[in-house]
């Protein structure tokens, strides 16, 4: 199957709904992800990656995330109480048709949802996405500190290749080393089918832990 670029278009779940960027998700994404703890796991950079308000942010999301070069989605929480609150982003993009290969990053979480259903069905939601478009390897990576991120990603069925070493600056002038994630075509099945187990026991998540200022 040759790979193609996939539509701009919300991905529906159980628990999140996807939608593609626009600028008025801005300020609910501020909200969700515009903390110190996110950023300091080496989203955005690392800690110094941090925009100082709205305004910075919403500058630094337009500029960064790649909602031009592929899908850059929103997601919503789609059940519970706090059902349509923004809760986080995630991207598929570095799409290479030739090669068949794809990259699901640039993501991050309101912390009040980490260790919840929303990262394995938003997951789960991308990757069909992209082997429904003909990919056939899908990279995933994380800065090689970010343990946290490393065992999300080897627990949702990723096989880790390696480390990338000295691979881009962080924010603050340091040299990142990254940590190297794939699932190919032929392991889809196999990944699909467990994380469709993992889901059909999680509990829905909710908001009500709030997270600190940022």
């Amino acid at each position: 199957m040759t790979a193609s670029i996939p539509e701009r278009r919300a991905l529906e779940g159980r628990f999140v709904r996807l939608e593609p960027l626009t600028p008025e998700h801005l300020p609910g994404l501020w909200a969700a992800i515009g903390h110190p703890e996110v950023f300091a796991g080496g989203y955005g950079g690392g800690p110094a990656g941090l925009p100082v308000d709205e305004a910075a942010f919403t500058e630094w999301a337009l500029r960064t995330l790649p909602h031009e070069q592929g899908v850059t989605f929103v997601a919503r929480l789609a059940a519970g109480p706090d059902a349509g609150a923004i809760v986080g982003t995630s991207s598929l993009a570095d799409l290479d048709l030739a090669l068949e290969h794809a990259h699901i990053g640039w993501t991050a979480w309101d912390p009040r949802v980490w260790a919840t259903a929303v990262n394995p069905e938003a997951k789960l939601l991308m990757l069909g996405l992209a082997f429904d478009h003909g990919f056939g390897r899908v990279r995933l990576q994380a800065d090689e500190r970010n343990s946290r991120s490393r065992a999300a990603i080897l627990k949702l069925g990723a096989t880790f290749e390696g480390i990338v070493r000295r691979d881009r600056p962080r924010a603050d002038g340091t040299w990142r080393d990254t940590a190297l994630f794939s699932v190919i075509v032929d392991e889809w099945p196999l990944v699909r089918a467990g994380l469709e187990a993992r889901l059909a026991t999680a509990a829905t998540p909710s908001l009500g832990r709030e997270p600190s200022v940022g």
